[in-house]
């Protein structure tokens, strides 16, 4: 799902790591933000970070035993 990082959420202490809170286009209001650990790795396995405004790709994965079929609406 398409997102955009909103803000840098700089740690409370030394030892927390920072986050970055990213905005989730198209879902319900309440739940629009998530706040993860802002460290990641490139495609070369360098550590990079978010910067506010970047443009995200939040993919949601599960183990196939994990899911069900999709009842039809109606």
């Amino acid at each position: 799902m398409p997102g955009m990082v909103e803000k840098i959420i700089e740690p409370a202490h030394p030892s927390e790591p920072e986050k970055a809170q990213i905005g989730i286009e198209g879902a319900d209001d309440l739940y629009r933000e998530i706040r993860v650990e802002n460290t990641l790795r490139d495609e070369n396995g360098k550590q990079v970070a978010l910067k506010p405004g970047a443009q995200a790709a939040v993919t949601i994965e599960a183990d196939p035993d994990a899911t069900r079929p999709k009842q039809p609406s109606g």
